[in-house]
């Protein structure tokens, strides 16, 4: 095998135009706004080759001092196998320092995150998409203003076990929420966005299914015949009716925590559906 020698080094704005190239050969939908969102929300490292040319990606999006997820992390194909992934886990590790991580990591990932202290939460993500074929409107939703964004980012901190607010802003400027109101206060709510082949809707966070379909129907309804993705965990009941609305099961991850628990608020809301898979 050749000796190729390569550098980590921090992710910067010049990067971009290479991740893109190294999502794309990874099979990846990313587009560069994708890209663009998750490093204005993030930090992280890439692997340069001797030639100049960027080998590998990590970010880590940090949520305030109480969780980061890791995310996009790629190597490219022709250099697999030489440790650049551990590299570049342990460089975002080092960033990250005492703070708790999550991620989702494929089968293939596993025992490189194991050995650094990961563990399976239990949750399997499921990533659902296509063309959506039907959905009917709730009269319970309603579309979100600027006054519901501060009872939005704190539905998602019940629900997360982190605050999320930059997250939740970054949304707000890019996309559009939906929420439920009750009795005067925000209840439930979703988020769509531009992502990928089409759009995304996520996070999703209500009570219950009910509500959560509801919710998604909201956006759904809206964008029949149109390419929609939803990335839910199996234990939440959304699947077989997202297969329903035409959008078929076409892979996940397995969600991975260090530690494994969160503290979260006593508010009784769940997370139904994520943002996506790299931000939870």
């Amino acid at each position: 095998m050749q000796i190729v020698t390569t550098a980590i080094a921090p992710f910067r704005p010049e990067h971009l135009g290479p991740a893109v190239r190294l999502s794309r050969q990874a099979g990846w939908p990313h587009r560069p706004e994708d890209w663009q969102m998750a490093l204005a929300l993030s930090e992280g490292f890439v692997a340069i080759a001797g030639s100049g040319e960027v080998v590998g990606t990590i970010l880590l999006t940090p949520y305030g001092d109480n969780c980061a997820t890791i995310n996009m992390v790629i190597v490219d194909e022709t250099m697999r196998g030489r440790g650049l992934g551990r590299r570049l886990i342990d460089a975002v590790l080092d960033r990250a320092g005492n703070r708790p991580l999550r991620l989702v990591a494929t089968t293939e990932g596993l025992p490189l995150y194991e050995k650094r202290g990961f563990r399976e939460t239990g949750t399997v993500v499921l990533q659902h998409q296509g063309i959506a074929s039907q959905a009917t409107a709730s009269r319970n939703t309603q579309a979100a203003t600027s006054d519901d964004v501060a009872a939005i980012a704190a539905l998602d901190r019940a629900a997360y076990g982190a605050d999320r607010g930059d997250l939740i802003g970054e949304l707000h400027r890019r996309g559009q929420f939906a929420l439920i109101r009750r009795n005067g206060v925000v209840s439930a709510f979703s988020a769509l966005r531009a992502f990928g082949r089409g759009e995304v809707i996520g996070p999703v966070v209500a009570p219950d299914l009910d509500d959560a379909k509801a919710l998604i129907a909201h956006f759904a309804s809206r964008r029949l015949g149109t390419f929609l993705r939803v990335d839910t965990a199996a234990e939440t009941g959304l699947a077989p009716w997202l297969v329903e609305l035409g959008l078929a099961h076409v892979g996940g991850g397995i969600a991975m925590a260090r530690p494994t628990e969160l503290d979260r608020d006593t508010l009784p809301v769940t997370t139904f559906a994520l943002a996506n898979q790299a931000f939870g």
